[in-house]
């Protein structure tokens, strides 16, 4: 999916300007009055980043960061601010925050931190991405074959395996083989590595 510049400003001079300068700098923007209205527009399948007023009548910034965190939002958010706090800062940014710009905003320092938030999302997609590639391989494996790779990342050894679920050691190595195929590793720490990724 393609990724958007989501601008958050009760200021319609600021918007207009923020969109206008990145769009003539190829990127799509799409702006927003107020926080509720992004909230009710907002869906985790969006890509790109945010940039946001931190003080907004109603709901400010920092709330609309709380509700998108709730919400599971992963875009980058980057904050600008007219009348900004330390305190302020420190929180966005403990809250996961790309950056906390003032206003009148650096145009120049505006566009490289939309490249940093761009790059930032498209790696969580990636990862994302992957994961469900992961999930996806895990979810394929016969309930036999998920017990079978529990107790091997365990560390337990095939015989104790076969005894603690009253199989054969034979259909352990049957099972242990395919578990190995179609999570696509060949080696057990290869096999370890893809199962704490798929059980985070």
């Amino acid at each position: 999916m393609s990724q958007s510049v989501f601008i958050v400003d009760d200021d319609p001079a600021v918007r207009d300007s923020i969109s206008l300068w990145l769009s003539c700098h190829s990127y799509h923007t799409l702006c927003f009055a107020d926080a509720v209205q992004f909230i009710q527009q907002f869906t985790t399948d969006l890509n790109g980043c945010i940039i946001a007023d931190i003080r907004m009548p109603g709901m400010d910034g920092l709330e609309l960061q709380a509700h998108l965190n709730d919400m599971g939002c992963q875009l980058p958010l980057i904050f600008i601010t007219g009348h900004g706090t330390v305190p302020m800062a420190v929180e966005a940014m403990r809250n996961g925050a790309l950056d906390y710009l003032r206003k009148p905003v650096n145009e120049r320092q505006l566009l490289h931190k939309v490249a940093e938030a761009f790059a930032a999302d498209q790696a969580n997609s990636q990862r994302r991405q992957l994961a469900l590639e992961h999930q996806t391989q895990f979810n394929s494996l016969t309930s036999r074959e998920q017990q079978v790779v529990a107790l091997v990342v365990d560390g337990l050894a095939n015989k104790v395996i076969a005894s603690d679920l009253g199989i054969s050691e034979r259909t352990v190595e049957v099972h242990r083989a395919s578990v190995m195929l179609k999570l696509g590793v060949k080696t057990l720490a290869q096999l370890v590595k893809s199962y704490f990724k798929i059980s985070k």
